[in-house]
């Protein structure tokens, strides 16, 4: 009997992304076999790591290594405050693979063409560098990213922040998500940075959007990362200990679902 393929939706989160680390360590250690993923934001950089070969314990160095400085920097043109073509060097320099073609799990990112004002899918040929970028440019504070057809995009995140939906289109039977959204904001300390700000405010307005795709996943994980700002870049160690935790919460239920 042909085993059931199963897919990976990895939400947006900003810093919060880190979790994803988590829950790919669990799955992995566990040998929860991962047929094709889907990611937005945050999800596009870990589930892009994941599906270009990197071992759980290469991402796991590779984002101790993630800070400011190597993420983004003032932007010297129009349309955000800050480019995240730092970002792009940092992921073409570490991932092994760095075109759609060559990349072992089949994967997608997902942003927003400002243009016609449309989800955009990036997947199976092309730059997966540019891809992530783009995924990755929230709105008002990145500026857009022009892929190789010369849309200019946006995060995707504006209209699918859980690419739940998105991993059933590419073939999944059972889809897993891990939803770093929905479980919603009681910060301790409130941001004082622009960027914290911007992406608190933007989060709660997407999570009526998160909880809309959550219909399409059979399993959510949902880390309870509640207390953490998407700006605490520092916070890297606990959003992965609060990842591993939820993963573990639904390891069962995820084994289930593969053995039936």
């Amino acid at each position: 009997m042909a085993r059931k393929k199963i897919g990976l939706a990895l939400s947006g989160g900003g810093a919060r992304g880190f979790a994803h680390v988590g829950v790919l360590k669990v799955l992995a250690e566990n040998h929860i076999p991962i047929d094709m993923i889907a990611g937005t934001s945050a999800g596009s950089i870990a589930g892009g790591a994941f599906a270009s070969g990197m071992t759980i314990e290469e991402i796991g160095v590779l984002a101790k290594d993630v800070g400011y400085t190597n993420m983004m920097r003032p932007a010297l043109g129009f349309g955000g405050m800050m480019s995240n073509a730092p970002m792009g060097a940092f992921v073409r320099k570490h991932f092994p693979v760095t075109r759609f073609e060559e990349m072992p799990i089949p994967f997608a990112a997902v942003a927003f063409d400002l243009a016609n004002s449309e989800r955009v899918v990036l997947k199976d040929e092309g730059d997966l560098v540019t891809a992530i970028r783009a995924s990755c440019a929230v709105p008002g504070i990145f500026a857009p990213v022009r892929d190789e057809k010369g849309r200019m995009l946006v995060d995707g995140g504006v209209l699918s922040p859980l690419p739940a939906e998105l991993a059933r289109e590419m073939g999944a039977d059972v889809v897993i998500a891990v939803d770093l959204i929905g479980c919603g904001a009681t910060y301790r300390t409130a941001s004082f940075t622009s960027i914290g700000i911007i992406i608190q405010s933007a989060l709660a307005s997407l999570r009526a959007a998160t909880l809309n795709e959550r219909i399409h996943a059979d399993i959510v994980i949902e880390p309870q990362i509640a207390h953490l700002r998407p700006d605490q870049i520092g916070k890297r160690d606990e959003f992965q200990m609060l990842g591993e935790q939820a993963a573990l919460e639904k390891l069962e239920s995820i084994k289930e679902l593969v053995r039936r």
